[in-house]
């Protein structure tokens, strides 16, 4: 009885782990994809440190036309967590995230500002830390990265449309 449950575990393992292989094989070719649709889009993003092709698939994918957008003001509120929302109580003034934008974009830009906060001769982690010599809490100091890498993108995504144009 042990041993057919034994053979048992080793045949669930051993087809949890052909799962595991297929799912592995599907997300290479899904980079692959990834990074032919970027490169044929033409989109200078990839120019941006930190922005990769998978990152870059974001802004192109979310985002659409950018003449929808007005400025980098609009591009920030669209992608939600680079623009953020006062909220005071008490004569405190609070700066949250706002919850109204694209979160995954939103993320993909988060992401982009930790590539950058993790090279330590990036012009990002020079950011960060003079917004830190400001004062800024980390999380403020971040976040103040993120705006100034949307900023970037949406630069990015209009030289992009006026090219194709």
């Amino acid at each position: 009885m042990a041993h057919e449950a034994e053979t048992a575990r080793r045949d669930q393992a051993v087809e949890v782990l052909g799962d595991v292989q297929r799912l592995d094989e599907q997300l290479k070719e899904s980079h692959r994809r990834i990074r032919t649709a970027v490169t044929a889009s033409g989109t200078s993003l990839a120019e941006l440190f930190g922005v990769g092709p998978i990152i870059a698939c974001y802004p192109i994918g979310f985002t659409g036309d950018i003449s929808r957008l007005a400025n980098r003001d609009a591009y920030a509120a669209y992608n939600g967590g680079t623009a953020p929302v006062e909220r005071s109580s008490g004569g405190r003034v609070v700066h949250h995230v706002s919850q109204r934008g694209n979160r995954r974009l939103d993320h993909a830009l988060h992401l982009a500002a930790i590539c950058q906060i993790r090279q330590p001769s990036c012009d990002g982690r020079v950011y960060l830390e003079r917004k830190l010599a400001e004062g800024k809490t980390k999380k403020d100091a971040i976040r103040s990265l993120e705006r100034h890498i949307s900023n970037a993108v949406y630069r990015q995504l209009v030289i992009d449309a006026a090219a194709t144009r």
